[in-house]
């Protein structure tokens, strides 16, 4: 029962674990990050507000109705009254004294009421209409809009791909720094298998009298340090793999594969940052920036010309809702010319954002050298970190050999104990810094073609 049990477990496990490579990582990360989707939402509102400029040519249609009621028509619907006057008598206020003089009762003068004023008294009012509005010539501002508008749906899209390419550096880290936390795994396991065969080698040459108390609790206090080494490894394995799920928003990932080393093209210096002024998308980004800027100043100076506009109206006025017939409806048409002939604060606008453009366009040129500086930063470290590679292998090759020539010179009693475990952290300190060597060597490639503005490009062949 419990071998079926363990059976189990072993196939439930299989089934939920996934080994992803750093392709595939890249794919689903580009595919799911929350973060990178949010930044790509900038694109759709540079989008709307390109829409937004567009929309402005077609003018405005609106439809209103409104509703009003007062207890005094001929002020609040600019009525009129007759063209007399009203008189004292119109009022009845004449009646009124002759009829107290002869003594009426109060009900009699009550009942007196104002003569011949054609008083409106309350109404209620409703007005239909449909407006259209619309620019004629805005001193070319809608034009210079959209240009502005399209200009920044190209910016964002550039700065989408720069933002994709900085999340695929990190992917690589990501994955390539769980790499190296399997790898000090596979390192240390395999001393922990050294040291615990000196444990067994030692225990047997004491049992026969070739070997000190000593000898063994050294090497039992070698083998618990290592042990020690093999566990916090392991945890920082899980860690790597950890954030590795969080950038591709996978949680079934649970093991690497090797490294990845995304070797740069066989180029010049010269060559290489020709190629990253191409390529790079936040120069590109920058560009599209200054071009903006520019259209700006056209933008603002549009202000010196006059703005046409037409304005046309059609509906229906009447006391009733139903009011929807030809005697009752009315029509407007209006056009209107505004020119700022004199104003000194436009001059200033336009000035300003000369300032503006002029001060993108040296942030653009610095940018220019700084991605020329970055190319040669990069370039360089990845010759030096291919080369460190080469010569660790080369030390972890010899500290393998004289390790094993130490273990035998033990064997035959020509060194103690404390040489030989010597011997045993130079071999592991070799094996680990060509581990660290490794993934310098891949994250040195990987910002090198970052550098070069093509990393997402590259890894998506």
């Amino acid at each position: 029962m419990k071998k079926i049990l363990l059976l189990s477990a072993a196939l439930s496990s299989m089934l939920f674990a996934k080994t992803i490579t750093f392709d595939e990582a890249l794919k689903e990360a580009l595919s799911n990050n929350l973060e990178l989707k949010a930044k790509k939402l900038n694109i759709d509102k540079a989008k709307a507000d390109l829409k937004q400029a567009s929309g402005m040519n077609w003018g405005k249609l609106t439809f209103s109705e409104e509703i009003s009621r007062t207890n005094n028509a001929m002020y609040v619907f600019g009525m009129k009254l007759e063209s007399r006057e009203a008189t004292f008598r119109d009022f009845g206020f004449a009646d009124f004294l002759s009829a107290w003089g002869r003594g009426a009762s109060a009900n009699e003068l009550l009942a007196i009421q104002p003569k011949d004023l054609n008083y409106p008294g309350s109404r209620t009012n409703f007005k239909t209409k449909f407006v259209y509005e619309v620019p004629l010539f805005t001193g070319y501002k809608l034009t210079y809009a959209k240009e502005m508008a399209k200009l920044q749906v190209k910016a964002n899209k550039y700065k989408y791909a720069h933002d994709k390419n900085k999340l695929a550096i990190e992917v690589l880290k990501a994955y390539n720094g769980a790499v190296a936390a399997k790898s000090f795994v596979r390192a240390l396991e395999t001393a922990k298998k050294t040291t615990t065969s000196f444990i067994n080698m030692i225990s047997e040459f004491y049992k026969n009298g070739m070997a000190t108390k000593t000898d063994l609790l050294q090497a039992e206090k070698r083998d618990n340090e290592v042990n020690a080494m093999l566990i916090e490894a392991k945890n920082k394995y899980k860690l790597a793999l950890a954030y590795l799920r969080f950038l591709t928003d996978d949680n079934e990932i649970s093991d690497v594969g090797d490294f990845k080393i995304i070797v740069p093209q066989n180029a010049s210096l010269k060559e290489l940052q020709k190629i990253a002024l191409q390529n790079r998308n936040d120069l590109k980004w920058m560009r599209s920036n200054l071009q903006t800027m520019e259209k700006k100043v056209k933008f603002d100076k549009a202000d010196k010309y006059p703005m046409v506009g037409a304005h046309l109206e059609y509906g229906w006025n009447d006391n009733a809702l139903n009011n929807i017939s030809a005697d009752k409806d009315y029509y407007l048409v209006a056009a209107g010319l505004k020119w700022n002939m004199f104003d000194k604060s436009t001059d200033a606008k336009v000035e300003k954002s000369k300032i503006e453009a002029n001060q993108v366009a040296l942030y653009y040129g610095y940018m220019k050298k700084g991605i020329k500086l970055d190319v040669e930063q990069k370039y360089l470290d990845y010759k030096a970190k291919r080369a460190i590679v080469k010569e660790k292998l080369t030390n972890k090759e010899l500290a393998e050999e004289i390790l094993k020539k130490y273990t035998y010179m033990y064997k035959q009693g020509m060194i103690n104990i404390t040489i030989l475990l010597m011997k045993e952290a130079e071999a592991r300190k070799a094996r680990a810094e060509l581990i660290k060597a490794r993934y310098d060597e891949a994250l040195a490639a990987a910002k090198l073609k970052e550098a070069l503005g093509d990393l997402v490009k590259e890894s998506e062949k």
